[in-house]
């Protein structure tokens, strides 16, 4: 089952997010079908987590779309829910490869690309993760103000699903960030 060539030209228009922010919102649908249908047709290959991944592409074009990526910071918590992400920061041409000796790893890898700034897998540390990249922003940009320099505003961005949500790793990083206003 190999993707349409609709689906694939309409992929090809968006190798990273900075091409996929210059599409028009009424496009975002299309992007998300033809992400659905490339991750279906790889995993149908190599194998690999295909639910949490089909359940977040939409979330995942919306927030390469929304979001100055790869300054602006996404963690994924649930690492195989991130075959979608890979597929839109520039590693579409080695899906296929995913899982396999020398390929593409099967949860983010900071190494593999400036689009996964922290490695996970299942650890319910994205909260945690996110709020350490904020508190870091903040003190950089305080730094930096005392120095009579401006530093940019980065967002960071955690995804984490409901099974992550049940280990206490998560409540500790919630309560955290609500203590410190992150």
């Amino acid at each position: 089952m190999a993707i349409s060539p609709e689906l694939s030209a309409l992929l090809d228009r968006v190798p990273e997010p900075a091409a996929l922010r210059q599409l028009p919102e009424s496009e975002l649908q299309a992007v998300a079908d033809a992400v659905r249908a490339e991750m279906i047709d790889a995993v149908s290959i190599t194998g690999g987590h295909l639910g949490s991944g089909l359940g977040v592409v939409e979330l995942t074009v919306a927030l390469h779309h929304v979001f100055d990526t790869p300054d602006d910071r996404i963690v994924w918590d649930v690492g195989h829910q991130c075959y979608p992400h890979k597929i839109l920061t520039g590693r579409r041409d080695r899906i296929r490869t995913l899982r396999q000796g020398g390929g593409l790893s099967g949860f983010t890898k900071r190494s593999e690309s400036a689009y996964d700034p922290f490695g996970a897998a299942h650890s319910s540390t994205s909260i945690s993760a996110a709020l350490g990249m904020a508190v870091a922003r903040d003190l950089d940009s305080e730094a930096a103000k005392a120095k009579g320099r401006q530093s940019k505003r980065r967002n960071a961005i955690a995804v984490i699903g409901d099974g992550s949500m049940s280990a206490g790793m998560a409540y500790e990083a919630m309560n955290n960030a609500a203590g410190t206003g992150g």
